[in-house]
């Protein structure tokens, strides 16, 4: 049985009104909703690239992917390397839309204003997934190194298997 409730305009209006406090404390502070560094993946820009549902950008950690697109007269043109496609959709298929788990090192963000971090979904490492699968290379020009153990393992099993970036005629991604 459904019961009907008066609910005076004055009582909806501060519903309302509540219920816009939570989604934009939801969208711009995810931690408050996730007691932790869990968030939401919106966009994969790039292979190690992502914008989570804040609009903060993340650059993964340890990792280069071939680039998608390139500058030219101060405009990005998209002129994608050998396997900068196949790095994004790999990362697409791993976060796009998932509830993901950030991992920050010394570096907090980039010059450009990013977030650094290792990113988890579940207990898989997506920056250690992607090298593993031949689609990125070591970012060697960092201080953030708590992983850099387990990312060289990642990137020698693509170069034995010699998959991606590492097969045979394959232009390295630098």
């Amino acid at each position: 049985m459904f019961w009907i409730i008066y609910i005076p305009r004055a009582m909806k209006k501060f519903k309302i009104a509540v219920l816009a406090v939570f989604v934009f404390l939801f969208f711009n502070f995810p931690g408050l909703a996730d007691n932790g560094n869990f968030y939401f993946v919106r966009t994969v820009l790039d292979g190690d690239t992502i914008i989570l549902a804040n609009n903060k950008s993340v650059r993964y950690i340890g990792i280069d992917t071939p680039e998608l697109r390139k500058k030219v007269n101060n405009k990005w043109v998209y002129d994608p390397k050998p396997y900068a496609v196949e790095a994004q959709m790999l990362n697409k298929t791993l976060v796009q839309g998932k509830r993901i788990k950030l991992e920050f090192d010394k570096e907090i963000s980039d010059k450009y204003g990013r977030w650094l971090a290792y990113v988890f979904v579940g207990d898989k490492m997506v920056n250690e997934e992607l090298l593993r699968s031949g689609y990125a290379v070591i970012y060697r020009k960092t201080i953030n190194v708590k992983y850099l153990n387990r990312l060289k393992k990642a990137e020698q099993e693509a170069k034995d298997k010699k998959i991606g970036l590492f097969s045979v005629g394959a232009k390295h991604a630098r």
